[in-house]
């Protein structure tokens, strides 16, 4: 099992429409891409953070399903104005193999 982790950090005073546009990339991706991504943010540490998880049977699946998912026009739109929420350059991503 594959587990992929991506946080970014929030730019100032955008909190609310980065919580708005991460439920909206969840619901994209479980609706048109049959993808469960939960939505998390930090108790600790940083604060101004948001991540999304998501769970792949291998790591061939993970690449199958990012691949649908980033080459859908409607995700390239919405990610563009989305873009706004985030400091950039703080997108940090992590694949982790379960044991």
């Amino acid at each position: 099992m594959i587990a992929f982790y991506r946080n970014a950090a929030i730019a100032p005073g955008k909190v609310g429409s980065a919580i708005a546009f991460a439920q909206q990339v969840a619901a994209f991706a479980k609706d048109k891409h049959g993808l469960e991504l939960s939505i998390a943010m930090p108790v600790a540490g940083n604060p101004n953070r948001i991540g999304w998880a998501a769970r792949y049977e291998n790591l061939a699946a993970f690449e199958a399903k990012t691949m649908a998912i980033t080459s859908d026009p409607h995700y390239k739109e919405m990610a563009a104005k989305g873009s706004e929420n985030f400091i950039a350059g703080t997108i940090h991503d992590e694949l982790w193999r379960t044991l």
